[in-house]
């Protein structure tokens, strides 16, 4: 068994996050019997000394049925509808389905606010502390009721890599309906499982499709890319299927394993780069992405070759190739309205006033891809 998922097996703090899809169905609503086979394999690992901390999808599922609502529904104020009602129906069912093991649950409901600025951020992660040194399961979900389009996280993948690297744990396993990551379509018999992601090298040119159940918002676009989230910070990840959650939280040898990059990143640095929200992009030449990228330095003007967006100096900004992938992000020290006086000169031909890095090595994060 490779190291990742020996790491993953032995770890003692673990965020488990599960989709609508495992948990939910269009016609009848939240699946009892799916959600008790979870908590049956949650709370082995939780008498065998781990802490997890649960991040479920399901709330807008379990809302339809109660509704009369046939599928999920697009426009955001029916969604939140669906979730008032399916959040309570979805707690209700795993305080009860823990409560058969004599396990605490508590809720934690948030919006993409409470990860980006860094208030909240500390106090879900004291709120998170708390709840697991009080020996309950916290059960986190998107606060769908109160998140609008411009503030919410989008999936509970990302949203699961995020509170993983809040809480400091050990691992995140990724569940859902397809049992791994594969090189195409699993519904295509020609295609391969990956059994193993030791670095960004093999998933390069893998194409993956969103969800296809009609209850989820992400599918493999957005677990992919919650893993690579979480493995390039230090944490290792486990992406299997649902119905083999008793697998994947005992030996770990199911799914598709990708192993952690060598350090972890510190909160800041890891909210600067995955969390914050980014105000606009600064494009670089080649020169200037080796520099900041393979080297580390900090970005000068000389290596910028043109400008997005409306910010100030100390926002967050993506900082482009000449491919426009995003290959870092930083904190800018200028105003947008500045630099395309700047950009593309070299220090020594600037004012003295603006001699200075637009963004400094310390306030920049490049993001593994």
């Amino acid at each position: 068994m490779s190291s990742t998922r020996v790491a993953i097996a032995d770890a003692k703090r673990v965020v488990v996050k599960v989709g609508s899809s495992a948990l939910t169905t269009a016609g009848d609503g939240l699946d009892v019997a799916r959600l008790d086979a979870l908590v049956d394999a949650i709370a082995d690992r939780v008498s065998r000394g781990t802490q997890i901390v649960l991040v479920s999808s399901g709330a807008i599922g379990a809302g339809l049925a109660p509704l009369s609502l046939g599928k999920r529904p697009r426009d955001l104020a029916t969604q939140q509808a669906a979730a008032s009602v399916g959040q309570l129906a979805l707690a209700h069912a795993y305080a009860e389905s823990f409560g058969r093991f004599s396990l605490t649950v508590g809720q934690v409901l948030l919006t993409s606010d409470d990860v980006v600025r860094r208030a909240h951020y500390r106090n879900a992660q004291n709120t998170f502390t708390r709840l697991l040194a009080l020996g309950a399961v916290p059960v986190v979900n998107e606060n769908d009721t109160v998140a609008t389009e411009e503030i919410r996280f989008g999936d509970n993948d990302r949203l699961a890599a995020l509170v993983a690297h809040l809480i400091g744990a050990d691992a995140l396993v990724l569940l859902s309906d397809v049992d791994g990551l594969y090189d195409g379509d699993p519904r295509d018999g020609a295609t391969r499982k990956i059994a193993e992601v030791a670095g960004e090298s093999d998933v390069d040119g893998i194409t993956v499709g969103m969800s296809s159940s009609g209850l989820g918002t992400g599918g493999m676009v957005s677990k992919l890319a919650a893993a690579r989230t979480a493995a390039g910070a230090g944490i290792p990840v486990l992406l299997a299927a649902a119905s083999e959650a008793a697998r994947a939280l005992t030996t770990a040898e199911v799914g598709t394993a990708f192993a952690a990059a060598d350090s972890r990143l510190s909160a800041r640095r890891f909210w600067l780069g995955y969390a914050a929200g980014a105000s606009g992009k600064l494009h670089l030449d080649d020169g200037a992405v080796m520099a900041v990228v393979r080297r580390r330095r900090s970005l000068l003007a000389a290596g910028i070759t043109g400008v997005d967006g409306d910010f100030q100096a100390g926002d967050v900004v993506d900082l482009v190739d000449l491919r426009h992938r995003t290959v870092a992000r930083g904190v800018v020290a200028f105003d947008s309205g500045e630099l395309p006086d700047l950009i593309g000169r070299s220090s020594h031909d600037l004012p003295a006033e603006q001699r200075r890095e637009v963004v400094h090595a310390d306030d920049l994060v490049p993001l593994r891809r």
